[in-house]
């Protein structure tokens, strides 16, 4: 049965704050700083399920946890999802997810070609 994805049209404070969060593990606090302050300005955008995780080098093989099954539920029930918060790992060639990995895993288990709004930098 396929599910309508809905969206909300911009990310929350907490997204941003997750993002910071996650990026402060990978980056020093000054770069940190930096990649939210332009993901907070940065446009809309959208990118298919599939390529970013393929862009991101993550798999998809085993990711079950309770956090997956939530968003899953939000999907089903027709709630709306925060777009994802992405930055280009250029050094690297990859795509960083700042923000919405278990959003894009639950997407991705109805629709790997589904278009997901996220803002990347």
């Amino acid at each position: 049965m396929t599910h309508r994805i809905n969206w909300l049209a911009r990310p929350d404070a907490h997204n941003y704050s997750a993002a910071r969060s996650y990026l402060s593990l990978i980056y020093d606090s000054p770069t940190t700083v930096r990649l939210v302050r332009k993901l907070r300005a940065a446009p809309m955008s959208s990118f298919m399920s599939r390529d970013i995780f393929r862009a991101s080098g993550l798999s998809f093989r085993g990711v079950s946890n309770s956090r997956l099954k939530s968003d899953q539920k939000r999907i089903r029930g027709g709630k709306k999802l925060a777009p994802l918060l992405l930055v280009r790992d250029t050094a690297n060639g990859k795509v960083v997810i700042a923000d919405g990995y278990h959003r894009l895993c639950a997407v991705f288990t109805y629709d790997e070609d589904a278009d997901i709004p996220c803002k990347i930098v």
